[in-house]
């Protein structure tokens, strides 16, 4: 039997680095990271690159709901502890904190991100910000022209998680 080289590292990452390697993949999940492997041999990866953002929660049922509404896309769900949206350009993941706990012990603290921004391109700003007026429920700004040219909302998920959505000013 012939095993694909994309496995034949997944079990070498796992077997070099079994306390980090194995636990971020499973809260993670196989799926996104092998959707989004390479399909070509010759192809290597030479930079790591961000393919999955991992939210930590002690309410899984209520950001999933959020985001559903909020991205205009259904969770691919994996139990009650995980699930993930495919956004085209990375994957949202949502990971129970009691989960995480138990694979990787003190390695995170739910719903107390301050420093990171969730950034989602969409086509119209403000089109969203209509859209949203119901579903959100905290605004930190709202349809604004930003000096670096984009137009942007900006408002928090129910654990606090800053969110941007945003679109490339339109030269005209």
């Amino acid at each position: 039997m012939r095993v694909p080289r994309r496995w034949l590292l997944a079990i070498a990452l796992a077997f070099v680095a079994p306390a980090v390697i194995a636990p971020a993949v499973i809260a993670t999940g196989w799926s996104a990271h092998l959707r989004m492997m390479s399909k070509n041999p010759s192809d290597s990866i030479q930079t790591p690159r961000l393919v999955n953002t991992c939210l930590i929660t002690n309410d899984v049922k209520r950001l999933v709901e959020f985001y559903e509404l909020v991205l205009a896309l259904k969770a691919k769900r994996s139990g009650e502890d995980y699930a993930e949206f495919l956004t085209g350009g990375g994957v949202l993941a949502i990971f129970s904190a009691e989960a995480q706990e138990k694979y990787i012990p003190g390695s995170a603290e739910a719903a107390k991100n301050k420093s990171v921004v969730l950034e989602f391109r969409v086509a119209d700003v403000d089109r969203e910000y209509g859209r949203l007026q119901r579903v959100v429920k905290t605004w930190v700004r709202p349809p604004s022209t930003q000096p670096w040219g984009t137009r942007s909302i900006y408002f928090r998920d129910p654990d606090g998680n800053l969110v941007d959505f945003y679109a490339p000013i339109k030269v005209q």
